[in-house]
């Protein structure tokens, strides 16, 4: 499925408009815990447990939004958007949300 940041595709024209689409997903505090509990994991300020568990999550937000569309009988989404939240209480959960409008191209 072709999805784009871009509110168009070029050379494509949209036949229709289906809908807003939105996927969520939250990693929970025993995520924090196991990430900042390897602090062997950190190099030079990064945390590669950290990034593989936010790409997990994007990915589940992305299959979301994909299979919201199909549904609507689109076959592209156009402007996505990717959001990164702290949520729950004392922030112990981190959310990633992604939106866009699925189409249907031409």
């Amino acid at each position: 499925m072709l999805k784009t940041t871009t509110p168009t595709v070029e050379g494509r024209p949209i036949q229709e408009y289906l809908g807003v689409v939105v996927g969520e997903a939250i990693l929970g505090a025993n995520i924090f815990k196991d990430i900042f509990g390897s602090i062997t994991d950190i190099i030079g300020g990064r945390s590669g447990s950290y990034e593989r568990e936010m790409g997990k999550a994007r990915k589940i937000a992305i299959a979301e939004i994909e299979a919201q569309t199909r549904a609507l009988g689109g076959n592209a989404i156009v402007g996505i958007d990717l959001d990164y939240e702290v949520v729950g209480e004392k922030g112990g959960m981190m959310m990633v949300s992604v939106s866009g409008t699925a189409v249907r191209l031409g």
